[in-house]
């Protein structure tokens, strides 16, 4: 009989954010994948467990996830964790889900704490629609077409960095998108978690040397609704044809021609319009 496969969230920063589910799970699992052993370990030691731990991490993801998969289907039971935060939200360990789904092997969740829905909560910025877009691309031109693509995103948009990128993106992000509202929130749940609500102006300018400590998230406000003009009626396009034909000495029909092309209207229910009110 095959195991599961349990994807266990585990805290951002605070260990007393780890659910007692969550234990439980930890507890009850024949091995744990994690994606740095060393800080699993850590959290292991914390709760008082002793399991067996495997590497899971980005660059041996594909040839381990098929090794993984095997033991579940043997019958084990495995726990995948990420360093910090729900796994497979912009983490590894999306592949091993898609390939425990691709081979009909059960997975089931223990939600935990999420930097993303987090820092989103903190910023006070619209939550009711958002885009989470992860860390950017390191490669300039991936980088910039990503940023081109969300100019003109409405919703509030959610993106993850890293301190040391973090001035370059934040000018990337202003060139961009324009000055925008900006919520950057660093060490959440942390002893020294922080919430700057700013704008992008102001965030580029405040880093412009570095000197940012901690892993950010930033939430940026969406591109402002396009304003739309009122329509013009019928009646008022003739009103504007017969005051540009006395104003510059034109024929009606070439009022009304004009101001057609100015309006979205068609000549002929302009000019009867004019010969109504003349």
């Amino acid at each position: 009989m095959s195991g599961t496969l349990t994807i266990v969230g585990t805290p951002i920063g605070n260990l007393g954010d780890l659910s007692p589910r969550a234990v439980e799970a930890l507890e009850a699992a024949d091995f744990i994948a994690a994606e740095d052993t060393r800080v699993t370990l850590g959290l292991l030691n914390h709760f008082g467990i002793k399991k067996p731990l495997v590497s899971y991490y980005e660059h041996n993801k594909r040839g381990r996830g098929e090794q993984l998969c095997a033991r579940i289907e043997a019958g084990e039971n495995c726990v995948l964790v990420s360093d910090a935060g729900m796994p497979a939200i912009s983490d590894p360990g999306e592949d091993l889900v898609a390939q425990c789904a691709a081979r009909g092997i059960r997975v089931v969740a223990v939600p935990g704490p999420t930097a993303m829905a987090t820092a989103l909560a903190l910023s006070g910025l619209p939550t009711g629609r958002f885009t989470f877009e992860g860390f950017l691309s390191m490669n300039k031109k991936s980088r910039r077409e990503h940023l081109l693509s969300l100019r003109d995103e409405r919703r509030t948009m959610v993106f993850y960095e890293a301190p040391h990128k973090l001035p370059a993106t934040l000018r990337d992000l202003l060139d961009v998108l324009g000055d925008r509202r900006v919520a950057l929130a660093r060490e959440l749940t942390k002893v020294h978690e922080e919430v700057i609500r700013t704008t992008l102006a102001e965030a580029a300018a405040r880093y412009a040397d570095g000197g940012a400590r901690g892993e950010f998230v930033l939430v940026i406000e969406g591109a402002p609704e396009a304003e739309t003009e009122e329509a013009v009626t019928v009646e008022e396009a003739a009103a504007l044809a017969l005051a540009l034909a006395e104003e510059e000495n034109l024929s009606p029909s070439e009022a009304a021609k004009r101001v057609a092309a100015e309006t979205g209207l068609k000549k002929s229910e302009i000019y009867h319009a004019m010969n109504q009110k003349g």
